[in-house]
């Protein structure tokens, strides 16, 4: 693009330079019409510069105003994004005081839960002592093999349910002493007892066999002839009336003890003294002394009473099954489980300190 002065200049220097050529001499209209068309270039260059001007501006107006809208919703964010972040920062603090709080709580139920068991393990350790008590009790005073064995067994199920490895020792002791137990011979003390009772009660039920009365024994009349006159026949009935007075009987036992009536009362209450010794001595495990008094009774029975009636049948017989049982039997000691249950409490009480 060629400007109106640069075209004068170079005209000029070519004037003074060179001289005029009249064939190279230039054509005042074609000078104008050029500089018309320069002009016009240089309008519509001018013009579309102006409008790309108008149209950078209007787009950067443009960008400008998305930059501004931007900006404020960028900040319309950023204000949201503290107002979150304040928000998540007071619940942040929330659950912190929740989680401290929480974590004390659990502390608290942990210790809680552990006096609990510490207690509730003191309490379960306290009736085993108990329920071995009794099993002991059982043994030495009436020599019930089967109460002691039921009480240690609940003893070794209340152990099982508090699952503790530091209370196996002191099951494997119990266990020993329960097998013991089960393998002892067992005697029916309570039931034994019982029927001494009933046999002390049946004493009054007893015939003395100086009781006995022989049967009675009629002979049947013979036939009276009918012309006997009144005197013969009022003589045979009263021969018949004498003849019942004095009856003859075979004795078995011909030492039969006569007793006065308060020596009747007297045996009796021996008889059920006997009873009751045999009873006692069943208690104390008094074997020998046992079956003394059985045999005592049996020979009163058999001596005073009518050993032929129901009564006394009976009563020797449960008699003589008493004596043939065996109660001496040696019982089992479970001292060891009293004392391990003993020492493991101890143990315990001096830990816990």
């Amino acid at each position: 693009m060629f400007s109106t002065e640069a075209m004068n200049a170079e005209t000029q220097s070519g004037v003074t330079d060179k001289p005029q050529d009249p064939r190279s001499r230039v054509n005042p209209l074609m000078v104008f019409v050029m500089v018309v068309i320069v002009a016009m270039v240089v309008a519509w260059q001018w013009y579309d510069t102006r409008n790309q001007i108008t149209g950078l501006q209007q787009e950067l107006a443009k960008r400008l105003a998305e930059a501004g809208a931007s900006g404020k919703e960028s900040r319309n964010l950023a204000a949201e994004a503290r107002e979150a972040g304040r928000q998540a920062e007071t619940k942040l603090s929330l659950l912190e005081a929740k989680l401290a709080e929480s974590q004390s709580q659990q502390v608290a139920l942990e210790a809680l839960y552990q006096e609990v068991a510490r207690n509730r393990d003191e309490v379960t350790l306290e009736e085993v002592e108990q329920l071995l008590l009794i099993a002991s009790q059982q043994l030495q005073l009436a020599g019930n093999v089967k109460a002691a064995l039921i009480a240690m067994q609940e003893a070794d199920a209340r152990l099982q349910r508090i699952d503790r490895p530091q209370l196996s020792p002191l099951r494997k002791v119990m266990l020993k002493d329960i097998d013991m137990l089960k393998a002892a011979r067992y005697v029916d003390t309570v039931g034994i007892s019982l029927r001494l009772d009933n046999l002390a009660a049946a004493v009054e039920t007893l015939p003395l066999a100086m009781e006995i009365r022989p049967p009675q024994t009629r002979s049947a009349p013979g036939p009276i002839p009918a012309e006997e006159n009144v005197w013969l026949k009022f003589a045979h009935e009263i021969w018949g009336d004498m003849k019942q007075l004095v009856r003859i009987q075979n004795m078995n036992k011909p030492d039969l003890p006569l007793l006065a009536p308060s020596q009747t009362y007297f045996l009796r209450e021996n008889l059920k003294l006997r009873l009751l010794s045999a009873r006692h001595a069943l208690l104390v495990r008094d074997a020998a002394s046992f079956k003394a008094d059985v045999k005592a009774c049996l020979d009163w029975i058999n001596r005073y009473y009518d050993s032929k009636s129901k009564p006394a049948v009976n009563m020797l017989e449960a008699l003589r099954q008493l004596h043939d049982s065996e109660i001496g039997i040696e019982l089992p000691d479970i001292s060891a489980s009293l004392d391990a249950v003993r020492n493991y409490r101890l143990a315990r009480e001096r830990g816990s300190r």
